[in-house]
């Protein structure tokens, strides 16, 4: 796996590809505690957190829990009081700041890019730091913003003025693994854009996390996109006290605690099904034309497969437009023009987000795209309805054994648990309840 050393000042967390693809690192909180001066109790107390690599795992909890704390001494941003924060198996605690920060992304609200700089200078900074030369840079700009989907000959020269706020986060989110870390951390990243954006950054996130199985952990206050994105939940109480640390489903279907169900809210059935995605469901296929045909041409094949619609795709094999019949009647040559409302939806896109989406096209179904917006098929609203019946009589699935996560700090009503007995801790998959 990855080394991380502290014997020049050029040093990073790396990872090299596994077998499996996993390219994040394993992050353990062990015993952490930050105390900042004049508050009565710590802001996280004796936090133990086992976070798995290649995985997503969100922070979750009121308002002054500790999440965004926990979040950043993972970077060292704020320094803990005590305990060791271990990355891929080396203790970086005493580690150089700096250093650390370099070889772990970081994403904010709105990106946090650098106004007076443009896209590609945004990525290309902390390679810069690196020592990478400019024609590798360069390359891997490139590379950065097709995987978040921007068009490098259209973005990498403006400046953060000239992008739209989704256009921000996603450069911030290239910036972020522009030197390739095997760590992603992320501060309420999508709390800045309406919801629409909200949900096609999300999907963009889980395409990527596909692609690069890097170890995230992201802070929100929206426990349904923590249900969407997270593969575990980490739900906090005040002092960064470990409630329950699960998987959605576990949280959903056996929540821990009153704490717990409070917090999750009314409606935990309907949440449910955001567990769903879209590609578990399947979706038909759907006859494709391209701009430059002949309108008529694509009609026959319409006819013939007794379809309603075309998708017409660019020569990057991503949808533009979804014409009916009766449009293709009255064209001549389908055009190359977009249109910005169709109805699309990722394939790693929950059940909710399909629905939502299918209800304001007259189609009354979505065009489904994978990675790098591809076309990949059609779902329509009968598929989803399906679905949500087979989900409703579902019991909770089994899943892996929870990771490590508990608190032995000084005011909790238990005593300590001796580091011993942490691998038993989550015998039973509900490891946070052992705090209570």
């Amino acid at each position: 796996m990855s080394e991380l050393t502290a014997s020049t000042s050029t040093e990073s967390i790396s990872t090299e590809d596994s077998p499996t693809g996993i390219t994040g690192a394993n992050i353990l909180l062990d015993h952490v505690t930050k105390r900042f001066p004049g508050q009565a109790r710590p802001a996280v107390d004796g936090l133990t957190m086992e976070i798995p690599a290649g995985k997503i795992v969100m922070l979750v909890g009121p308002s002054g829990c500790g999440k965004t704390t926990t979040l950043k001494m993972i970077n060292r941003l704020i320094e803990p009081t005590e305990g060791r924060i271990v990355v891929d198996g080396d203790d970086v605690t005493n580690m150089n700041g700096d250093t650390l920060r370099r070889g772990i992304g970081y994403v904010i609200q709105a990106g946090g890019l650098f106004p007076h700089m443009t896209v590609a200078t945004n990525i290309g900074l902390v390679p810069k730091m690196l020592g990478w030369d400019k024609a590798r840079i360069a390359a891997r700009v490139d590379e950065l913003l097709e995987l978040v989907s921007l068009d490098p000959a259209l973005y990498r020269n403006r400046y953060p003025k000239e992008l739209s706020g989704g256009q921000q986060q996603r450069v911030g989110v290239a910036r972020a693994l522009a030197a390739d870390p095997p760590v992603l951390l992320m501060d309420e990243p999508f709390g800045a854009v309406d919801p629409i954006t909200r949900l096609r950054l999300q999907d963009e996130l889980l395409n990527i996390q596909e692609e690069l199985q890097k170890t995230i952990v992201c802070v929100t206050h929206d426990f349904d996109e923590a249900v969407k994105l997270g593969d575990w939940i980490a739900i906090f109480n005040e002092g960064a006290q470990l409630e329950q640390y699960d998987t959605p489903e576990r949280i959903l279907g056996d929540p821990a605690n009153e704490f717990v169900e409070n917090f999750i809210g009314s409606g935990a059935g309907l949440k449910q099904l955001t567990l769903t995605r879209v590609a578990e469901v399947g979706f038909g296929d759907a006859v494709v034309g391209n701009p430059g045909e002949q309108a008529a041409d694509v009609l026959a094949r319409l006819i013939d497969a007794g379809h309603g619609h075309a998708v017409i795709v660019d020569e990057r094999h991503r949808p533009i437009q979804w014409l009916s019949r009766r449009k293709l009647g009255r064209l001549n040559v389908i055009s190359n023009v977009p249109d910005p409302k169709l109805p699309v939806v990722g394939y790693r896109a929950t059940l909710n987000d399909a629905l939502d989406t299918m209800l304001v096209s007259s189609a009354g179904a979505a065009l489904v795209t994978g990675r790098r917006d591809m076309f990949k098929g059609v779902i329509d609203v009968q598929t989803v309805m399906d679905a949500i019946t087979r989900s409703q009589t579902a019991a909770v699935l089994e899943s892996d054994q929870a990771p490590v996560g508990l608190n032995t700090g000084v005011f909790q009503a238990q005593e300590p648990a001796a580091d011993a007995d942490l691998s038993e801790t989550n015998s039973n998959g509900t490891d946070a309840r052992a705090s209570q």
